[in-house]
């Protein structure tokens, strides 16, 4: 978790977490950036969740077995810092029909999380 996120214990969290702050492995780093360049340093694959140009599809990615991905979903109305997505390994997007094109945090999170963990597990 990083920037402006709340952290346990939080009264917050406490409701949608149930408990999963006990049971699920955490860390607090306020600089999105420096975890960014650390995690590429220790070879993990950074993900940004973002509309942008040049982006990929999320229906068209495809995890590498045995590759370790950080995921990096933004802010709730701002999304993810552009020096963020610029040094992210990716930028990956749920692709959207009609003329709404956005999706609430918490939902693109579920949907991101959900299909990769599908890709990994086939």
């Amino acid at each position: 978790m990083c920037g402006i996120s709340a952290t346990p214990p939080n009264k917050d969290i406490h409701k949608t977490a149930l408990g999963a702050t006990e049971s699920v492995a955490w860390e607090y780093v306020e600089d999105t950036l420096a975890l960014v360049q650390k995690l590429k340093q220790d070879k993990v694959k950074v993900l940004a969740i973002e509309q942008a140009e040049n982006s990929t599809k999320l229906d068209t990615f495809f995890p590498e077995k045995n590759q370790k991905y950080a995921i990096v979903m933004g802010n709730e109305v701002k999304g993810v810092q552009q020096e963020v997505v610029n040094a992210s390994d990716l930028c990956i997007e749920i692709p959207q029909l009609g003329t709404k094109h956005s999706l609430n945090i918490s939902v693109t999170t579920g949907v991101v999380i959900w299909d990769l963990f599908c890709k990994i597990k086939a």
